[in-house]
């Protein structure tokens, strides 16, 4: 496949080009044209809405991704600069979060975490996902129609993110409120100061989530990511309880709107596709190289930050 960039309005081509514009419902449904006027007319520049440089080639994007940090994590300072100073207890959250991390940091917190991920745990969560998948699918083929969002790649997500986790399917339905608060402030391309308490709120309560959640685990061990974060020990060293929350919490976002996302576009770039459908029908075991395609075609996130040094 190639990605679709055709259809370039006219509205479109009069617009100062920044990526600030995929804010705007027209360019989201469609930013291909928006990504080839950047690249094709300004491959590097400063953009004032976003207060950032922005890079859109791909041998620049490697480059930018190899050498340049990402600790990229508001400071107290820049918060306060922005008009949302209470929103410090973020910024101290997000340092803690791998995502937010450079080496030697970021190396010792992924080996403690990776402890998690043992080859035999990962295929019994591989099965456990196909059973939950199991018991979503069934009842919508025997209804012959479903809302592919709402009754299959949302639910999916969060359900498995709550089993990976260890805590009960029951709070599905409010991780899935946290995610989408919290992914506002990792996706965002600005800080929105209006926003401010209910982002604030919304760590409050993850935080505090998380923290009774480990309590329970460790007076009752259960299987799930926090009991093994509890458990990884390397040579003594071991996960602190504020690193433990603060990884759940990214854990629990990260995996909510980013796999929702990749069901959603898959279908919808499949059923554009109907050639590509009909292999897939034909062939089942192309559907992992079909998953990698899709994963590239259509990404289910298509913008990452760096700090420069």
């Amino acid at each position: 496949m190639s990605a679709n960039s055709a259809s370039t309005s006219s509205n479109n081509s009069a617009r100062p080009v920044s990526l600030y514009h995929l804010l705007d419902p027209d360019v989201l449904a469609n930013p291909y044209p928006l990504y080839r006027r950047l690249r094709e007319q300004a491959p590097v520049h400063w953009d004032p809405y976003l207060h950032a440089w922005v890079v859109t080639r791909y041998e620049d994007v490697i480059t930018v991704l190899h050498r340049f940090s990402a600790d990229r994590t508001p400071t107290p300072e820049q918060f306060a600069a922005m008009g949302m100073a209470e929103l410090s207890p973020l910024a101290q959250m997000m340092t803690k979060q791998m995502l937010f991390m450079d080496a030697p940091s970021h190396t010792r917190l992924r080996s403690l975490a990776s402890l998690a991920f043992t080859p035999a745990r990962v295929e019994a969560l591989r099965a456990h996902i196909r059973e939950i998948l199991d018991e979503l699918i069934t009842p919508l083929l025997r209804a012959g129609r479903m809302d592919v969002i709402n009754d299959l790649a949302a639910p999916l997500p969060a359900i498995v993110t709550a089993e990976m986790l260890g805590v009960p399917t029951s709070d599905c339905d409010q991780l899935k409120s946290w995610s989408a608060d919290f992914a506002e402030v990792l996706g965002n391309f600005q800080h929105n100061p209006d926003r401010a308490s209910r982002t604030l709120k919304c760590v409050e309560e993850m935080t505090e989530y998380f923290r009774e959640a480990i309590k329970r685990t460790r007076a009752e061990p259960r299987e799930g990511l926090i009991n093994s974060f509890l458990e990884a020990e390397i040579d003594g060293d071991r996960l602190t309880e504020e690193e433990i929350i603060a990884n759940c919490i990214v854990t629990m976002v990260g995996g909510q709107e980013t796999t929702t996302n990749l069901i959603g576009n898959g279908v919808l770039s499949l059923l554009r596709n109907p050639d590509q459908l009909q292999k897939l029908r034909e062939d089942a075991s192309l559907v992992p190289s079909a998953v990698e395609e899709l994963l590239r075609y259509e990404s289910p996130s298509q913008q990452t930050a760096r700090i420069c040094p």
